[in-house]
C-alpha cells in the first residue's frame, strides 16, 4: 500500500496463507519433529536441568546476536557474567557494549520463559522482552518497550525509504497487524505446530514493530513459542545458529515471501533448521553431559566430595567461576569455595586466568570449547 508520506510499504495478510504440503513436505515435517522427540527425551532425562540450558542459551544468545553485526564469544560472556555476579575488585573491567548487548539477550530469552508461567505470549511480553534487550546498549535511545511511532525500513546504511530493500507497515497498519498476530498465537489450527511457529516468526518480522531490534525479538519468539506450545520440555532448541550459518537464505527467504508469496520455500528452510539443530542439541548434549561424567568421576572417590561435585554442576551455569561467586552460590564459606575451586584446578577441570593472589578468576576452558565448537 501507498502510505501518507507517499511511498511504498508493505502490509502482510493475517495469518495463516492458505499452504498446500507434498510429500517432501510432509517428509521434512516427520524429520524435524523425530529429531525434535530425541531432544525432548534428552531433557526429560537431565538430573538438572541448567546443566544444558545455561550453555545453550549462552550460545544462542551469541549467535543471535552475530547475525546483526554483534562480534563476540561464549567465553566473553561468561567471563561478563562472572564478573556481574562477583565482585572483582580492580581486576573488573568495563565490558565491550557487544559483551552487554549479548547479555541482554541470555537476560531476556530466561526472563521470557520464566515469565510464560503467569504471561502467554503476547504483545506485552514481546514489549517486555524488547526493553530488557536495548538496555544501556546501542539504541537504547529508540524507545526501549515501546511500538514504534514513526515509519522505519531496511536498507543499505543512511540510505533514504526510496532506496529501501524493505518497507514495512505505516504505523496505524503496523498496529492493526499486530493485533491480529496476537490473536493468531493462540488461535485453533490445524496446522503443525512447528509450521504455526514458522509462520508467527515471519508475521513478526515483516511487521517490524520496533525501530531498533526486530530480528533479536523475532528469534526470541521461537523458543518461547515452543514451549508454551509444549513442543520442547526444557528449553534446548534454538536455531540461531542455522539462520546465522545461512544468514543469506535466511533473510532472503523471509523478503521472498513479502515480495512473491513464496511461503513454501521458508517453511521448508525453518523445519529443516529445527531438523538440524534439534540434531546438533542432542550431540552437543551428549558431549557436555559426558564431560560432565568425565569431571565427576575424578572426585567421586575423594572425601567430602559434594562440594567437589556441586561446583562442578555450577561450571555448566557459569563457566567463568570466581571465589566469592562460587561461595555465594554454593552457600558455602569462601575458605570451603577456594579449596574447592584449588582442588578442581589440580585436577585441570579450571584454570586460573589472573595471575594473581587476589580476586582470581577461574575458567573452564574443556567446557566452553564443548559449547562453542560445532556439534
Amino acid at each position: 500500500m501507498k502510505t501518507l508520506q507517499g511511498h511504498w510499504a508493505f502490509v502482510p495478510h493475517p495469518l495463516p496463507p492458505q499452504l498446500q504440503f507434498g510429500n517432501r513436505d510432509i517428509t521434512l515435517l516427520s524429520e524435524a519433529e523425530r529429531a525434535l522427540g530425541k531432544l525432548v527425551g534428552v531433557g526429560d532425562t537431565l538430573p538438572n536441568p541448567q546443566l544444558l540450558i545455561g550453555p545453550f542459551t549462552g550460545r544462542e544468545a551469541v549467535l543471535s546476536s552475530r547475525i546483526e553485526g554483534t562480534q563476540t564469544s561464549v567465553t566473553e560472556l561468561f567471563q561478563y557474567e562472572g564478573a556481574q555476579l562477583a565482585v572483582l575488585g580492580a581486576e573488573s573491567s568495563e565490558p565491550r557494549s557487544e559483551v552487554r548487548e549479548v547479555r541482554n539477550y541470555r537476560v531476556a530469552l530466561q526472563y521470557g520463559l520464566e515469565r510464560l508461567a503467569e504471561l502467554e505470549l503476547s504483545l506485552r511480553l514481546t514489549r517486555e522482552l524488547h526493553g530488557i534487550l536495548m538496555r544501556e546498549v546501542r539504541g537504547r535511545e529508540k524507545h526501549p518497550g515501546e511500538f514504534r511511532s514513526e515509519q522505519n525500513w531496511i536498507g543499505p546504511p543512511a540510505a533514504p525509504v526510496g532506496e529501501a530493500t524493505y518497507v514495512p507497515p505505516a504505523v496505524p497498519e503496523m498496529h492493526e497487524a499486530l493485533d491480529a498476530w496476537e490473536r493468531y498465537l493462540h488461535a485453533e489450527s490445524d496446522l503443525p505446530l512447528l509450521v504455526q511457529c514458522a509462520l508467527m516468526h515471519y508475521q513478526f518480522e515483516a511487521i517490524h514493530p520496533f525501530v531498533d531490534g526486530n530480528g533479536r525479538v523475532g528469534r526470541l519468539l521461537i523458543p518461547l513459542y515452543l514451549a508454551e506450545k509444549g513442543l520442547v520440555s526444557k528449553p534446548l532448541l534454538y536455531l540461531s545458529a542455522y539462520f546465522e550459518a545461512n544468514r543469506s537464505d535466511y533473510y532472503g527467504r523471509l523478503l521472498a515471501i513479502s515480495q512473491r508469496g513464496e511461503w513454501a520455500e521458508w517453511i521448508t528452510f525453518f523445519l529443516r533448521g529445527v531438523a538440524e539443530q534439534a540434531h546438533d542439541a542432542v550431540v552437543r548434549s551428549q558431549r557436555l553431559l559426558g564431560l560432565r561424567e568425565a569431571y565427576r568421576d575424578r572426585f567421586l572417590g575423594m572425601r567430602a566430595s559434594s562440594l567437589r561435585l556441586r561446583l562442578i554442576d555450577l561450571l555448566f551455569e557459569m563457566p567463568v567461576v570466581s571465589m566469592p561467586l562460587a561461595a555465594a552460590r554454593l552457600r558455602v564459606s569462601r575458605v570451603s569455595a577456594n579449596r574447592a575451586l584449588g582442588d578442581l584446578e589440580a585436577q585441570r577441570v579450571i584454570r586460573e586466568v589472573t595471575g594473581h593472589k587476589r580476586n582470581r578468576v577461574f575458567i573452564a576452558e574443556e567446557l566452553l570449547r564443548a559449547i562453542e565448537e560445532d556439534a
